[in-house]
């Protein structure tokens, strides 16, 4: 229909009528919709995960990752109580257990530049008593997490902290399976293989 045979009265209910669906059905934007609750989705997650998947609960300043096999998250709260939520999940469950991996960096950071340094890396090291623990500088954490996002999912979950290098890296292993018996499993293997002797 050609505008111009349309009335003033027409036209103007025309751009009204627009504008109406344009604001009811387009206006939402990503930013509007509300962010899914990060407790609901680690419980989905980590139902789905087992070996060689990880869980990352990262600083603040963490970037978002382009690869799609690396989910990134946001909670708004503090590193020490995602980390407590996070572990306490992962020790419930039945089939996962996590090997633990900090930045190196963290322990040469000057406690004096970062208030709560002291406290947060005692907590940390409580938390952490009963799960092996290493350290690595954070760039082969990265590269790590990297290699891994190409094959297997990986979830970063990001607090409210800002010390940095405080990120906790947690690759996940089969829980009913122990580093001990998995060797026992190898070894038998290469006995079994190995040529008799005459």
């Amino acid at each position: 229909m050609n505008p111009s045979k349309l009335g003033p009265l027409k036209l103007g209910l025309c751009f009204s009528l627009l504008a109406l669906l344009t604001s009811s059905s387009f206006a939402q934007t990503p930013a509007s919709t509300p962010a899914p609750d990060w407790k609901a989705v680690l419980q989905n997650r980590l139902s789905l995960y087992g070996h060689r998947n990880w869980i990352v609960v990262a600083d603040s300043a963490f970037p978002a990752y382009a690869n799609p096999g690396i989910e990134t998250i946001v909670a708004n709260d503090d590193l020490p109580s995602v980390l407590r939520y996070v572990t306490g999940a992962i020790a419930s469950s039945r089939h996962v257990r996590a090997s633990v991996f900090v930045d190196q960096e963290l322990y040469f950071v000057d406690a004096r530049d970062y208030p709560g340094l002291s406290e947060l890396r005692k907590q940390m090291t409580e938390l952490f008593a009963k799960s092996p623990t290493f350290t690595a500088p954070h760039a082969e954490m990265i590269a790590k997490v990297d290699e891994a996002g190409k094959t297997f999912q990986v979830l970063f979950i990001k607090t409210t902290e800002t010390i940095p290098y405080t990120t906790v890296f947690m690759r996940l292993d089969c829980a009913y399976l122990s580093d001990e018996g998995e060797q026992k499993i190898r070894n038998a293997m290469s006995a079994a293989i190995k040529p008799q002797a005459k």
